[in-house]
C-alpha cells in the first residue's frame, strides 16, 4: 500500500469525522468506532470507499467490522487484500 493510498483513506475518515462535528485529527492506532467518534453509518461509508477505491471484496459474510476501527487496522486489511 502506497503513502498515497494511506493519505486517501485518512482523508476519507477525516471527512466523515468533520461531517459529524468531530475534530479531523486522529492517530493511526486510535479507535474510531469503538470510541464513538464514528457511527455505523460512517462504517458503511468507509466500507464503500474501501470497496470502490481499493477493490476490497467485502462480500464475505464473516467480515468483521472491527477490522476498520483504526487506520492501522485498515492498513493491515488493505495490505492483506492486495498481497
Amino acid at each position: 500500500m502506497t503513502s498515497m493510498n494511506i493519505q486517501s483513506v485518512r482523508e476519507t475518515i477525516a471527512d466523515l469525522l468533520a461531517e459529524r462535528g468531530q475534530g479531523t485529527e486522529f492517530r493511526d492506532d486510535e479507535s474510531l468506532f469503538d470510541s464513538g467518534r464514528l457511527d455505523s453509518i460512517a462504517a458503511v461509508n468507509v466500507l464503500l470507499a474501501l470497496e470502490t477505491e481499493f477493490g476490497v471484496d467485502l462480500s464475505d459474510p464473516d467480515f468483521d467490522v472491527s477490522r476498520i476501527d483504526s487506520l492501522d487496522e485498515i492498513k493491515a486489511l488493505l495490505g492483506a487484500t492486495t498481497s
